[in-house]
């Protein structure tokens, strides 16, 4: 159904704080996610970054809503010149050595239903790929500062 969020959830053979600094850190960010120029995982903290399938970049504008340190990250999503506002979450929860994490991307309904490239379905493959190789294969390879090759 259109109106209900996108969930991924994934157990990473990582430690918490190894998969907090993945998804706040800039530089670490580059390396699995999109090219961000800045970030601070700060309440009011605006970032942008362009993104999109070949031939067809979009802004990305977003702000941090929530940020406790090692458990959850929120933030708003809207496209430049584009009507809608969503909201992407990851909750992290430790269990030992390992780290599960609970990404939600809701609000996709605001975005218009006429833009193939905002069909939930996208998002849904964005995001498994994002949060279940991507991200993955970042944060359980051994140095988190080396050169990736995604």
């Amino acid at each position: 159904m259109q109106n209900e969020p996108v969930v991924i959830s994934r157990t990473f053979q990582a430690p918490v704080d190894r998969v907090w600094e993945a998804i706040t850190d800039k530089d670490q960010m580059r390396k699995w996610y999109f090219d961000i120029k800045e970030f601070a995982p700060q309440v009011g903290f605006t970032f942008e970054f362009y993104a999109g399938e070949e031939g067809k970049q979009y802004l990305h504008i977003c702000k941090v809503m929530e940020a406790d340190p090692g458990k959850k990250l929120a933030y708003t999503w809207r496209f430049g010149g584009i009507e809608g506002l969503s909201l992407v979450t990851f909750e992290l929860s430790p269990e030992g050595e390992q780290t599960t994490l609970k990404l939600t991307h809701s609000g996709l309904e605001s975005f218009p239903a006429d833009n193939p490239a905002m069909a939930k379905e996208n998002f849904q493959q964005g995001w498994e790929w994002i949060i279940g190789t991507s991200l993955k294969e970042f944060v359980e390879k051994s140095d988190p500062n080396a050169a990736s090759g995604i």
